[in-house]
């Protein structure tokens, strides 16, 4: 008897570490954004082309704000990565990165890889082309390799039907597209950074925002919102509301004269301009119990699994309570000097992830309607 209950112990051990280790996989419940697509291949490479339309801006800015984003993002990672040309009169950069990649971790095991990649970017005026590709991975210290194109592309991390990821390949595959998506995000908070003065209070980005956001992310515009107009005698957390005399709720935004209502997706890309006036949130439809604050740190106009969205971001000093409650808001932008919007959008909330410390907290609103004056 004391032998089998030795035995048993031992066998308990040796499972339940595995029973709990296996459970990643079993844990997501909907993996559609990582379905069929979700790694693109081009010439039999795998590639991940993001787009960022900015309007406005020249292409030396454009160039600037990604070299220096480039910079700091890959020296962060302590090792070989760094940037390794670029061409300011061409606007071509090309950097080369190495960074850990974890799957699990606990107190028993840490089941990780390092992920080598090379990002390029293209700048334009008014434009930027970013590509991630030549993706490899060292998987156990190194002792396993493997190329992104046998590893992760559609022949072979989805079932013969593309509905399912398959089994022991699907937490390479969604790890890949969530670290694409976040390189995208740091790109997004590079040239979003204001280029207004801001008053001494508010705390300025210094490193990308890393929320993440389901599916490619293509900005149309990017575009940041100036706060010189704040009073200057309140504090951070005060200046954050804003309460124009004359609100417009949702439920009376259809009756307003001045306004006519257009499809989400014709929404001009130049609807929201860098620097020309301020992006005000708007939480609850009635006007005496309604919470309205400045996005701070900016915002625009993009897309999101195909869907017209605004990117809205609030500096790391604003209070957030209210939109982490928020299912939907509106999103008004206020050119310089004018009391009224000349954009109204109505948004229900898409999902987010927390920043790190520090960092501006990013809330993406599917657009549902429009207007404009």
């Amino acid at each position: 008897m004391k032998n089998l209950t030795t035995f048993l112990l031992a066998l308990l051990t040796v499972c339940l570490p595995a029973t709990l280790l296996a459970t990643p996989d079993q844990e997501q419940d909907d993996d559609s954004r990582y379905l069929a697509g979700a790694v693109p291949e081009v010439d039999g490479k795998v590639v991940f082309t993001k787009e960022f339309s900015i309007p406005g801006m020249t292409q030396d800015e454009v160039f600037r704000r990604m070299k220096e984003w480039m910079d700091a993002r890959l020296k962060k990672n302590e090792n070989n990565s760094r940037v390794v040309y670029d061409n300011p009169e061409k606007g071509q950069i090309i950097g080369s990165g190495e960074e850990w990649i974890v799957f699990s971790s606990s107190a028993l095991s840490l089941d990780r890889t390092k992920i080598l990649y090379q990002l390029s970017v293209v700048c334009e005026p008014g434009k930027c082309i970013m590509e991630v590709g030549k993706i490899h991975y060292n998987y156990r210290e190194g002792k396993e390799r493997y190329k992104a194109e046998e590893w992760i592309i559609d022949k072979y991390a989805l079932n013969k039907t593309q509905t399912k990821l398959v089994r022991g390949l699907a937490k390479w595959r969604r790890k890949t597209v969530d670290f694409v998506d976040d390189l995208a995000l740091g790109a997004v908070g590079a040239l979003s950074e204001s280029t207004v003065k801001q008053p001494a209070e508010t705390v300025q980005p210094k490193e990308e925002s890393k929320p993440i956001n389901n599916g490619p992310i293509v900005i149309t515009p990017k575009n940041m919102v100036e706060t010189k107009n704040m009073v200057e005698t309140k504090t951070p957390a005060q200046a954050s509301t804003v309460i124009p005399a004359t609100p417009l709720t949702p439920a009376t935004t259809n009756a307003a004269a001045n306004y006519r209502e257009i499809a989400p997706e014709q929404v001009p890309a130049n609807a929201i301009q860098m620097g020309a006036g301020r992006l005000v949130l708007v939480i609850g439809s009635d006007a005496f119990n309604m919470t309205m604050m400045t996005a701070n740190a900016g915002g625009s106009l993009g897309k999101s699994s195909g869907k017209p969205v605004i990117f809205s971001f609030l500096s790391p000093d604003q209070p957030f309570e209210m939109m982490e409650k928020a299912e939907t808001y509106t999103v008004r932008f206020y050119p310089a000097n004018q009391t009224e919007p000349s954009v109204i959008l109505e948004c229900k909330k898409m999902p987010s992830q927390a920043p790190m410390e520090g960092q501006p907290r990013m809330y993406v609103g599917e657009i549902l309607k429009a207007f404009i004056k």
